[in-house]
């Protein structure tokens, strides 16, 4: 594989870093990093890109995408990683849209699909339920069918974001009779809807970004659904394949990794820093090897996107190891977080609590717990793998 940039690519190349470099300021990276001002500051990221174009830059042209190059792409997730600025949330434009985009109505597009270019709606993902994690087949809540409408009942768990959210993508079952597979159905549903209730679930990182949603009596029109009744477990594993290479984050594992290594040469303690430690080193240079292997995976699948081919099970692969590696890097800055507990200088948290390192490196690893478990855990994608990429 050629790797090497033409001078049209260098070129966008300098305009991501330019524009990145002025839209990413401080002030808003110092918000997005406050969970009591994320949606605003989400909402102002997500405006900066739709005015530049660059919003959804995967949609196809007509609907606002921007055509890009498989090796623009790459060289956008780069820039964007490198000044640390964030991916656009999700929910709506990657998720929900790639399947409104592929399975919806032209109405649906027409309603739907603008007001997420501009981040007039914030969407959320109402698919796992306190019995089908995993097993997502399996989920319980019902949606019969009454006139024009639905009538839902049930609830869902580890709803992102569902406290900011004006509409959730759900999966409910219309029918019990055959295959779980086959009685799923799609909906989109407006969160203000009577009878919706949203319950914060705290988690161990300290932040409110998960929720329970309860569903009691809840009307929605047969208009909000997205295709047939009956097969929404086909578009709903065309999300899921969008999610996972969403999932394995390469570019922002990289920038993670130069801050651990910033840090570890940085930070002195008994005259020689921790990457003189060949324990250390080797851990180091191990992932750093295991994510230049993830990033070339991840150029095939995407090189193979732009071809009309569309994601497949190998995206299982991505996410795998995406997540294994973000762990690994997680593990990495808590040791080195540990190792200079008492010479790291700087600013404390607004706790007392420590060093701000210290203290982001404690909530990245608690948080990065779930990364081999959202999305799908890694246990259900290595069956995945084994049966529809190896064949076994």
């Amino acid at each position: 594989m050629d790797t090497r940039l033409s001078e049209d690519d260098l070129a966008f190349q300098v305009e991501v870093r330019q524009f990145l470099t002025e839209a990413w300021d401080k002030e808003l990276a110092a918000t997005y990093g406050n969970i009591a001002t994320m949606k605003e500051s989400a909402e102002e990221w997500q405006t900066r890109l739709y005015h530049k174009g660059w919003v959804a830059p995967h949609w196809p042209v007509e609907y606002g995408g921007t055509d890009w190059s498989v090796t623009q792409s790459f060289i956008y997730n780069s820039e964007r990683a490198a000044v640390g600025a964030p991916e656009v949330l999700p929910f709506g434009v990657t998720m929900v849209a790639s399947v409104i985009i592929a399975y919806g109505s032209d109405e649906q597009k027409e309603k739907f699909l603008p007001r997420i270019l501009k981040s007039e709606d914030w969407w959320c993902q109402g698919y796992s339920e306190p019995g089908a994690g995993s097993d997502l087949a399996s989920l319980k809540m019902r949606a019969d069918l009454e006139g024009e409408e639905y009538v839902l009942n049930g609830s869902k768990i580890w709803t992102s974001y569902a406290q900011y959210a004006n509409w959730i993508f759900c999966l409910v079952r219309t029918d019990s009779s055959g295959r779980k597979q086959e009685g799923i159905t799609f909906l989109l549903i407006d969160m203000d809807s009577p009878g919706i209730t949203v319950r914060a679930i705290k988690t161990i990182d300290g932040f409110h970004h998960l929720n329970e949603v309860f569903f009691d009596n809840v009307r929605v029109p047969v208009e909000n659904r997205i295709g047939e009744e009956g097969k929404g477990w086909t578009y709903a594993k065309s999300l899921l394949v969008h999610e996972r290479l969403n999932i394995a984050e390469v570019a922002s594992s990289k920038c993670a990794l130069t801050v651990v290594r910033e840090e570890a040469r940085g930070e002195i303690n008994g005259g020689k820093s921790l990457l003189d430690d060949a324990i250390f080193a080797k851990r180091l240079t191990d992932i750093e090897i295991e994510l230049m292997a993830l990033e070339f995976t991840e150029l095939r699948a995407l090189a193979a996107i732009s071809e009309g081919h569309p994601p497949g099970p190998e995206s299982s692969l991505l996410k795998i190891q995406g997540t294994e590696l973000q762990q690994a890097i997680q593990e990495l800055r808590m040791d080195v977080a540990a190792y200079y507990s008492g010479t790291l200088q700087g600013e404390l948290t607004p706790a007392g609590l420590g060093h701000v390192f210290a203290d982001t490196a404690q909530k990245l690893y608690f948080r990065g717990r779930a990364s081999s478990i959202y999305g799908g855990s890694n246990e259900v994608q290595k069956n995945i793998t084994a049966k529809y990429v190896l064949g076994l």
